[in-house]
């Protein structure tokens, strides 16, 4: 297995920022797209810990997105053979400074890279 093809770090990079435009953006859309429709997907939250596609879409389309500008302050993205990769970030909450992590999944569809497999985690606030 070759790790990090630089054409396949190409391709994944350029969907783990399409991704970020569309979650900066909210759009919803977008968003649903860039995850694997499958019951298999999870996306784990904050507070917030769903299965498959149908409960990640719901919960885009109902939550709260007025607080959602960051900026990423940390991204390694690594690539395994032609059709897997992982995708990994620190961000700053541009409103209050708080700190997060996400890990994104990502595998090789018919229909596209895909994210499969998703976690998202905000630091404990600094005392």
């Amino acid at each position: 297995m070759q790790i990090n093809i630089p054409e396949i770090v190409d391709q994944v990079t350029a969907q783990f920022y399409r991704y970020e435009k569309a979650l900066m953006a909210n759009d919803v859309d977008e968003l649903n797209t860039l995850f694997w429709v499958a019951e298999e997907t999870v996306r784990y939250g904050p507070v917030e810990t769903l299965y498959g596609h149908a409960e990640i879409a719901g919960f885009r389309k109902a939550r709260d997105a007025s607080d959602i500008s960051r900026e990423l302050t940390r991204t390694v993205i690594t690539t395994y053979g032609t059709d897997f990769a992982t995708a990994w970030t620190e961000y700053r909450r541009l409103s209050n400074g708080r700190m997060g992590r996400q890990t994104q999944t990502w595998a090789r569809m018919p229909e596209g890279w895909r994210i499969v497999a998703a976690h998202v985690s905000l630091l404990p606030e600094p005392a």
